[in-house]
């Protein structure tokens, strides 16, 4: 028997916390239920913390009146909330409903409890839609800057089949591993740049505060000094002193924002997205990553609305809409287009370049066997764990690579500075 925390709700929805023994965590759920409380969290001890307690709740709700008010929701509305914020809210809004809750009073609860003031404001703007009559995924539709038309879709087949908590439940595992997804591609990109940077942090340290020390020992001293060491401290002294220098400097700074900023304009055009994208594809050691993360995006996109009752046209739509490049959204809207002909999905994905040949032939196997809900699901988590590997393997690459830089750099400079020394001590011994 295992000791389990919960935070669970009774029938007044006041928030109640405490401890239970049981076997799992569907038996300690079951206990609690039988005791007449809703659990919102269990969690075995020593594996992790409860969430918001009711102290949040009480806080959230009292406040001011009035226009300070009114202004504040405003702004919330239009905000923006974490990834981990809305996963955490779809399942505890799952939880609820799947404790026997009503919707609307497992919104109120969440409400109360929500310390975001962005999603708090968004909730009870929901909450009110819904006591006005509206369904819910309608009262979802009006905030798409935070339920996009994949999260609303989903709550929609839902609402039709009575399963709304299950299909909350697979939104909730579909944000957590796309947003684990995206956190692998973003800290492979990023850790080249991190680098990079440190590299110019250190050049600029040593240019700056370490070379002039050791100019300074040659200054008087009539003694040619070797090239290298020239090239070192002439660079120094242009950093350092000459007004020439820095100009360029700053232009060179200029000139840069400006090819940015021009590139991403360019980047918000129809064929510059469509140009940058098919980069993104192609471009070495990244471009494979890109790939794999875009298939299993697609993947797993098309596989959960799927699995949750979205007829198929309606799915490759939004999977369309949420693919995050045009390359790849054309080709799922290819796929839209022939399916809607009564074709099957796999002709499509052949003529595309950009499914490789296993996720053709699984696709296909799904359509052959009826199960292509769960092909899909498995592809992704194949291609998961494929962008793993290639995240794993591009920092491996990387780091070494990396390494070397710095080494040059630094014992470029080291070897500037310490040649004179040397020459210097060649010359007394002679």
């Amino acid at each position: 028997m295992a000791q389990f925390q919960y935070l669970a709700l009774d029938a007044k929805g006041e928030q109640t916390t405490g401890a239970i023994e049981a076997a799992s965590e569907v038996d300690a759920i079951t206990q609690i239920r039988a005791n007449g409380l809703y659990p919102t969290q269990v969690v075995a001890q020593g594996k992790g913390e409860l969430g918001a307690t009711a102290g949040n709740s009480k806080s959230s709700s009292s406040g001011g009146k009035g226009k300070g008010k009114k202004k504040k929701s405003k702004k919330a509305v239009n905000g923006k909330v974490k990834p981990k914020v809305m996963m955490i809210f779809t399942r505890q809004l799952a939880t609820l409903i799947e404790s026997g809750l009503p919707l609307l009073k497992g919104l109120n609860v969440l409400a109360k409890q929500e310390p975001d003031p962005v999603l708090k404001s968004t909730i009870n703007s929901i909450a009110d839609s819904v006591q006005g009559g509206s369904t819910f995924s309608e009262s979802l539709a009006q905030h798409p800057k935070l339920f996009n038309k994949l999260y609303v879709n989903m709550v929609k087949a839902g609402e039709l089949g009575g399963v709304l908590e299950i299909v909350l439940t697979r939104l909730a595992e579909y944000m957590e591993k796309a947003n684990k997804l995206k956190n692998k591609i973003v800290s492979a990109m990023v850790y080249p740049f991190i680098v990079m940077f440190i590299a110019v942090a250190i050049l600029i340290f040593l240019m700056v505060v370490v070379v002039p020390q050791f100019k300074k020992m040659f200054e008087d001293l009539d003694q040619k000094l070797p090239t290298i060491s020239e090239l070192v401290f002439n660079f120094s002294d242009g950093l350092m002193k000459n007004v020439l220098f820095m100009p360029v400097v700053v232009w060179l700074v200029l000139l840069t924002g400006i090819l940015v900023f021009l590139f991403f304009q360019w980047g918000k055009t129809v064929s510059g997205r469509e140009k940058i994208d098919g980069f993104k594809l192609k471009m070495p050691l990244l471009g494979d990553l890109q790939r794999k993360s875009a298939i299993s995006r697609f993947s797993r996109t098309l596989g959960t609305l799927v699995t949750s009752g979205v007829p198929i046209l309606q799915a490759l739509k939004i999977t369309s809409d949420t693919s995050g490049n045009v390359v790849v959204a054309n080709a799922i809207t290819d796929i839209h287009s022939a399916v809607k002909e009564g074709e099957s999905i796999v002709t499509p994905m052949s003529a595309s370049t950009v499914f490789p040949p296993m996720v053709i032939s699984m696709v296909d196997v799904g359509e052959e066997t009826g199960k292509l809900p769960d092909m899909l699901l498995k592809v992704a988590d194949v291609y998961d764990d494929e962008v793993d590997n290639a995240v794993n393997a591009l920092t491996s690459i990387i780091e070494p690579l990396m390494i070397i830089i710095l080494a040059v750099i630094v014992g470029t400079i080291v070897i500037a500075m310490f040649l004179p020394l040397i020459q210097i001590i060649e010359t007394v011994g002679a």
